[in-house]
């Protein structure tokens, strides 16, 4: 039944053994290991890879600076497989900034794990659409532009598939003349591969309980532009990543600078969504961080040619929920493998894929289905995605409780530590979601952030059309909330009304009309990063999917 309470017809349906939500590096190379496996055995294993965006790697966005590990395990001859890692890395720095000051410190201060040495610089978009190539020719079915917008359950509550969303459907929830219901798409296991704070992901979280016993989840909001420079400014293979000016003492997050491929720059800037200034501004941050003495010299005479943001899951270690379910298993982002101070989660991501597709296909050659992969449970909990995020546990939590200066001090000395085997903080707790750090308005003045000079510093609607983001005009708005009138009611009193400065997109705004203000949703703009989801506090946003293909369309990021 409709919005509108219109009788729909019934879903088609197609059968596979595997269905994976999400065509990013998890849930390909979950797909590829699983053909991989299969023909090894000369068996079949049916395998379909939902992609909400227009094409996979269009709603991808990284640094990156990507570690071969995952590749080089998936595919041992990488080398030769022509994987588009352009730029190996050739010097890491690292700074603190001030607002006049650029201090370098020394790499010896940091634990030899965090060295980029071997690494590349890369679009992990392209090397996303790389795997996607590879998976088409082993035989792996590929659906961009449908998007899992249900999870299917069986009449023993274990998930069975996912149904696409339907298509055609107007702004008013009725059917138009092009309506297409969605698909069915039933598996023995289904994969959720969506990435941080997946809308499936964290309705699967929720009904199952996996994150029973686990410190809530935390996350950073990654602002990323691309910028061709000025050839005589390139140093390619550079990795610079800084910490300090423009954030204060209280507020965690960095900035990166990357130099690879044709005079490229990737410029980005991480914020860590538990800061508790309502009045603070991301984008705006991010935009001031480019006016540094010590880093605006870089752009001087470029041109920015792609922008972009996507929220990072950064709880870590202790955050990490509980994999599999009866019916599936969390692959990737969606379970939280980033490892925040080497800010990399690619390579995990890839692993943690074909950790769950030996799993999924062992119990397929049982003769099992929908039941709980267990044993991607057991190979995590032995594998070096656990080890690598056990000994940084604590560098987000003691950042957030003693501030960038001391917290980052404390956190390079727990590091050390584990590089020796233990650690005298043990493993400290996350506390609050960031939605529950949020301060109040009245304990706060407002940040006066710079006017945009149109060649340095942007506004968020110039960024929004570089995304290439595009979403179909009429259809039901996909951002939902539990009480409309909440946001004027409480949130603008309360906080300031901080939608209209944590969304990097100009999605939210409170509009002021005969003397009444209201809260406009600009849906359109929407860049699919999941921060709204996350930073309201009062949880009153929930981020659903829109019709499939819409969104951003991120080149070469």
């Amino acid at each position: 039944m409709s919005e509108t309470g219109q009788d729909l017809p019934p879903r088609e349906a197609m059968d596979f053994d595997v269905v994976i939500v999400g065509a990013g590096p998890a849930g390909l190379s979950a797909a590829i290991r699983l053909k991989q496996l299969a023909a090894e055995k000369d068996a079949d294993i049916s395998v379909v890879v939902l992609e909400k965006g227009s094409e996979a790697g269009a709603h991808i966005l990284s640094g990156a600076i990507i570690d071969p590990s995952g590749i080089a395990a998936l595919f041992p001859d990488w080398k030769e497989q022509g994987v588009p890692l352009e730029t190996p890395v050739t010097e890491d720095r690292f700074y603190v900034l001030t607002k006049k000051a650029a201090l370098r410190l020394p790499n010896f201060l940091n634990p030899p794990f965090m060295s980029n040495h071997g690494c590349h610089i890369a679009s992990l978009g392209n090397v996303t659409r790389w795997l996607a190539e590879k998976a088409e020719a082993m035989g792996v079915e590929i659906y961009p532009g449908f998007a899992g917008a249900e999870l299917l359950f069986g009449e023993d509550g274990g998930v069975v598939g996912v149904a696409t969303g339907d298509m055609g459907v107007g702004r008013n929830g009725a059917p138009k003349d092009n309506f297409m219901r969605g698909m069915e798409l039933r598996g023995k296991y289904t994969l959720l591969a969506e990435g941080a704070r997946g809308s499936l992901s964290k309705i699967a979280i929720a009904r199952f309980g996996l994150d029973k016993d686990r410190e809530p989840q935390k996350y950073g909001l990654g602002l990323k532009e691309l910028w061709q420079v000025d050839p005589a400014r390139h140093r390619p293979g550079l990795v610079q990543h800084s910490f300090g000016w423009p954030l204060d003492s209280r507020t965690g997050g960095g900035s990166f600078l990357y130099h690879f491929g044709d005079n490229l720059v990737a410029a980005g800037f991480v914020v860590h969504l538990n800061y508790p200034n309502p009045y603070l501004s991301p984008y705006d941050e991010f935009q001031r961080f480019k006016t540094h003495p010590g880093i605006s010299p870089v752009f001087e005479g470029g041109t920015r040619i792609a922008y972009g943001a996507r929220a990072l899951s950064e709880g870590g270690y202790q955050s990490v929920p509980k994999l599999t379910f009866p019916g599936g298993a969390l692959v990737g982002c969606a379970a939280g493998f980033m490892n925040v101070p080497r800010i990399k989660g690619s390579h995990n991501a890839v692993l943690s894929g074909m950790m769950a597709a030996e799993a999924v296909a062992e119990a397929l050659g049982q003769g099992r289905a929908h039941d709980e992969p267990a044993a991607y449970q057991s190979a995590y909990e032995a594998s070096a995605i656990a080890r690598e995020l056990k000994k940084v546990r604590n560098v987000k939590p003691l950042w957030s409780r003693f501030g960038t200066w001391l917290g980052i001090a404390l956190g390079g000395f727990d590091m050390w530590c584990n590089v020796l085997g233990f650690s005298l903080f043990g493993t400290l707790a996350h506390g609050k979601t960031d939605a529950e750090s949020l301060g109040k308005a009245s304990d706060y003045q407002p940040i006066d952030y710079p006017k945009p000079d149109g060649s340095l510093t942007f506004d968020k609607l110039s960024s929004v059309y570089l995304s290439a983001t595009a979403h179909e005009e009429d259809q039901p708005v996909h951002l939902k909330l539990k009480d409309p009138e909440l946001p004027v009611r409480d949130n603008l009193p309360a906080h300031a009304g901080p939608s209209q400065r944590y969304c990097p997109a100009g999605v939210y705004e409170f509009v002021e009309e005969n003397g009444q203000t209201r809260f406009q949703i600009n849906a359109a703009n929407c860049v699919h990063c999941k921060t709204c989801d996350i930073k309201d506090p009062a949880g009153n946003i929930t981020w659903t999917v829109p019709e499939g293909g819409g969104g951003p369309n991120y080149p070469n990021m």
